[in-house]
């Protein structure tokens, strides 16, 4: 199969540190293409996912993010370059919308992000020709009459991750340094715990700095500790080391590759039961979900849950294999129907799919 991949402008593929639409589409490019299909990425120009890639698009400009002319100038560059291809994966926003897009290669395109009601409107009007993943079944929930071709769960390549002991003497929070995120409930919980926290966290936007000098730096004591935003390697690290992530958010997050990401490490996640959490982890046995008040005792119990166990739930269902397998039966159903059978990818349902592990 010839798949096109799309991504926005703004961070490299894979990313150098932020950017988590970017490290599941690099995932999914390499596992596609160790699979034996031939992949063509549109992204930065200074991205280094192994695969080719579309010329011209220009390099990596994370200070326009969410610029409407930025994006959408390099979606028309990036349609203009993807002939040839059986299908294209357009993990954008408005790229599926563009008028003058191939007629003849199906779309299909990711929901990414939390829908409001301005994105689900922009979802309906692309519903009529365009096949819509969902990368949660808590995010199809949240819009029923949304068309929705497929639940189909992020994944990583554990290739590029160990298994750490878990015996640093820490609890960690990685995250975005925001209140959605729970920084200062990751703070409350580890001193409920009675353990020292190491916070990493994306820290680029204004609205992020401030939360930061006004309410978490003035909070933090001498058992915390600010480490600021990691590449990949470090990351890994310092979840390997931890006890627990402690992953308190505070919005329904469709997905959150972050606690995958320490599963993967073989470290349990404590998180609140919100958005996909339920999906991902498994109560009592590779983390625990709880309310707020309940999180700084089960960090405790984490130490005692069994790192391989964690570990063997990404490999079985986050591993970017599985997400490849799952992408290629539905890019299969949606080449099928098209152009003349209904709304591309519409009776998709794959037999392995399940609420979680």
């Amino acid at each position: 199969m010839r798949i096109g991949l799309i991504v926005g402008p703004w961070f490299t593929v894979p990313p150098e540190r932020y950017g988590g639409t970017e490290r599941v589409v690099d995932a999914l490019a390499r596992a596609l293409s160790d699979a034996g299909h031939d992949v063509l990425l549109a992204a930065a120009s200074d991205s280094s996912c192994p695969v080719p890639q579309i010329d011209g698009l220009g390099r990596s400009r994370p200070a326009e993010l969410g610029e409407t002319l930025s994006e959408l100038s390099h979606i028309v560059r990036a349609y203009r370059g993807m002939g040839g291809v059986d299908i294209i994966h357009d993990h954008t926003l408005a790229g599926p919308l563009y008028a003058h897009r191939p007629p003849d290669i199906p779309v299909v395109t990711t929901i990414h992000n939390q829908l409001t009601a301005q994105s689900v409107e922009l979802y309906r009007a692309m519903a009529q020709d365009t096949a819509i993943v969902s990368i949660s079944h808590n995010q199809r929930s949240i819009v029923p009459g949304l068309k929705i071709s497929a639940v189909i769960h992020h994944g990583l390549d554990l290739s590029t991750v160990s298994v750490g002991r878990g015996d640093g003497g820490y609890a960690c929070f990685v995250g975005r340094m925001c209140p959605d995120k729970g920084p200062m409930e990751a703070v409350k919980a580890a001193r409920q715990a009675g353990i020292p926290l190491r916070i990493a966290a994306k820290m680029h936007a204004k609205d992020e700095v401030r939360y930061f000098k006004d309410v978490v730096q003035p909070a933090l004591g001498p058992d915390e500790e600010f480490v600021g935003e990691l590449s990949d390697p470090e990351k890994y690290q310092l979840m390997g080391g931890a006890v627990a992530l402690i992953n308190p958010i505070q919005w329904p997050e469709p997905f959150g590759l972050v606690m995958i990401e320490a599963l993967a490490t073989g470290t349990p996640v404590v998180a609140t039961p919100m958005g996909a959490a339920p999906e991902i982890v498994r109560h009592g046995k590779t983390g625990f979900l709880g309310e707020l008040g309940q999180l700084g005792g089960f960090v405790n119990g984490a130490a005692g849950l069994d790192r391989g166990e964690c570990r063997r739930a990404v490999e079985e269902y986050f591993s970017a294999e599985r997400m490849a397998v799952d992408h290629l039966d539905l890019y299969s159903q949606v080449i099928e129907q098209f152009p003349d059978k209904g709304v591309p990818g519409s009776a998709y349902v794959h037999e392995n799919q399940r609420q979680g592990p």
